[in-house]
């Protein structure tokens, strides 16, 4: 049942970055950010009033709670400078690099979880991914001839807070259940993203809000729900299945969010992204498999 969470989780993943492409066209990436986790936090805990898990909150140990907060601002950090990147660069170029997250959270999984069975192909795959990742950054052949490189850096920095995420969340989700983990976590991202927001404009906060296109208004607000539901997926997953097996399938989302910028943002590979592309496929799928 966790493989098939996993590869749900990377579906909706795939089709969250295109969303919120969509809707950070006009609307200041990190108000977008605050917008979105509210739809993530409300669908959250509906899951958990479904399942009825609500009542198990006093059960959580002090421990298990405390990495839950912790993956939760490693979420929102990562949320932060992804969202950021993501207004700054095309979304073929921004999503590789976030998923190089992937490396790290592997080795890490394997270093700290003992998850070490099948070692030498685990390492294999990683060392595909690495490899087609790197491919995957390089310049993109373009009309212009100079391009803003800060995208890089914000697209680095979701990577890192990425791989945090899942290690803490690993620990964190241990006896509870994976609803009310989420949703528990989900919180947290939420009062970080606006107390990000109010830093950042202050009072003119409020203003932004009544100036956000309700086209995009829709974008963030669907991209919120892919958002849940892939985090739902992912954190079953992760909670019944090795760490080091369900983040790379997640990482599949790549497929989806590629095939979908080609048809909504007409944003296409060059030959070297796109043999980058098949190594990461290729890497994901020794791990998984």
């Amino acid at each position: 049942m966790w493989f098939i969470m996993a590869i749900l989780s990377a579906f909706f993943a795939g089709i969250t970055s295109i969303l919120a492409k969509c809707g950070i066209k006009k609307t200041d990436s990190d108000l977008a950010t605050a917008l979105r986790t509210i739809v993530v936090l409300l669908f959250s805990w509906l899951m958990v009033l479904v399942v009825g898990s609500a009542g198990t909150i006093s059960e959580i140990s002090p421990k298990s709670f405390l990495f839950l907060v912790l993956s939760g601002l490693a979420t929102g950090a990562s949320w932060i400078c992804y969202f950021k990147a993501l207004s700054l660069g095309d979304v073929n170029k921004v999503v590789p690099v976030d998923k190089s997250s992937t490396v790290l959270t592997v080795l890490l999984a394997i270093f700290l979880f003992q998850e070490r069975a099948h070692l030498a192909l685990k390492l294999s795959g990683t060392l595909l991914l690495a490899a087609g990742i790197f491919l995957m950054i390089e310049k993109k052949n373009t009309q212009q001839k100079t391009q803003n490189r800060r995208w890089l850096v914000f697209a680095v920095l979701s990577a890192v807070f990425a791989s945090l995420t899942s290690i803490l969340a690993k620990v964190g989700i241990t006896g509870v259940e994976s609803n009310l983990g989420t949703a528990i976590r989900t919180g947290v991202v939420l009062v970080m993203a606006w107390i990000v927001v109010f830093l950042k404009n202050g009072k003119t906060s409020f203003l932004m809000l009544k100036r956000v296109p309700q086209n995009e208004l829709l974008f963030i607000s669907l991209s919120g729900l892919a958002t849940g539901a892939s985090w739902l997926c992912y954190y079953y997953a992760i909670q019944n299945g090795p760490v080091s097996v369900v983040v790379p399938i997640d990482k599949l989302s790549i497929l989806v969010t590629i095939a979908f910028s080609r048809l909504v943002f007409q944003e296409t590979l060059s030959k070297k992204a796109s043999l980058g592309l098949i190594l990461m496929v290729l890497g994901t799928l020794i791990m998984a498999l």
